[in-house]
């Protein structure tokens, strides 16, 4: 009877690993990799936010993701605290309780005080950056993007040492999504430092979908803004998109090592509904050992 039960279970776990994990592309879980989550636009505090975060959880039991980075709008409807519990400390306990990280943007319907909110580890900055291994990542305030903030991320990029350099934040400069669009004043100004210094991904939020589009300029773009919120029908696919999704609540896994960026977007039912790899550029001197690549700090 044991046998049988024992059997049983097995048989159970494997079939609900599979129906999470099993569909697209595996993670490859490379030892020494930069491992992460991606959500944006999450903090509703309603059963689907409850329902992503789950997954979450479940899916770190076979890919051990460090830290969860945020696209904006992490808090909605208030800035007290029990908002902060029911939108964020409930939601992620089990996450939290293992020691994840989460490391926030700031999106145009969250309060600028949560930049003092602990577990956003923003230290107080609207704007920051913060080492992962060979990855470095730009935090940046989409919704204020003023001189002294462009200065500032310019120094960051130019003084960067990281073989790969991500950036997040809110508003999405390419974008298909019916309601919003791309940010084409702000991808004016941000564009031609992510394309001067080396940016490899972009991460943003504010459509209520998930997209990623057609490489821009040598540089990935994604949005993740359905963690929580979601609008249905919004995605108006156009020449570039690469692929988009707007029937369900997702969030993405991702794994940099080496020159390699695999990810993964999960939808609420446990549904692989995208995944791939990006290769990342290497300088002709780099990849023929003429020049030694500096590590990253």
């Amino acid at each position: 009877m044991k046998t049988a039960r024992r059997f049983f279970l097995w048989v159970f776990l494997a079939a609900t690993t599979l129906a999470l994990l099993g569909q697209g592309r595996p993670l490859p879980l490379q030892t020494d990799s930069v491992r992460f989550a991606v959500i944006g636009d999450s903090g509703t505090g309603k059963l689907p936010q409850y329902e992503i975060a789950e997954k979450m959880n479940f899916s770190r039991q076979t890919f051990p993701f460090d830290f969860v980075i945020m696209l904006g709008d992490n808090i909605y409807g208030g800035n007290n605290a029990s908002d902060y519990r029911k939108k964020f400390e409930l939601p992620y306990k089990l996450l939290l309780d293992a020691g994840v990280k989460f490391y926030a943007a700031i999106g145009n319907h969250d309060s600028p005080t949560q930049k003092s909110y602990k577990p956003f580890n923003m230290n107080g900055q609207a704007y920051y950056t913060y080492k992962k291994g060979n990855v470095e990542f730009f935090v940046l305030d989409s919704g204020y993007m003023n001189p002294l903030q462009l200065a500032w991320l310019e120094k960051e990029l130019q003084n960067s040492k990281a073989d790969w350099k991500v950036c997040y934040f809110h508003h999405a400069l390419y974008s298909s999504g019916a309601f919003h669009g791309s940010a084409v004043e702000l991808r004016l100004v941000l564009e031609p430092l992510f394309i001067k210094y080396g940016v490899d991904v972009v991460f943003a939020g504010h459509e209520h979908m998930y997209e990623r589009m057609k490489p821009q300029h040598g540089i990935d773009y994604f949005t993740e803004g359905a963690s929580g919120e979601l609008r249905q029908g919004n995605l108006r696919k156009s020449d570039l998109t690469a692929f988009g999704f707007d029937l369900d609540r997702t969030f993405m896994l991702v794994e940099i090592s080496g020159n390699e960026l695999s990810f993964q977007t999960i939808s609420r039912p446990g549904k692989t509904i995208d995944s791939g790899v990006i290769q990342r550029s290497v300088p002709e001197s780099v990849a023929r050992g003429l020049v030694k690549p500096v590590s990253s700090r």
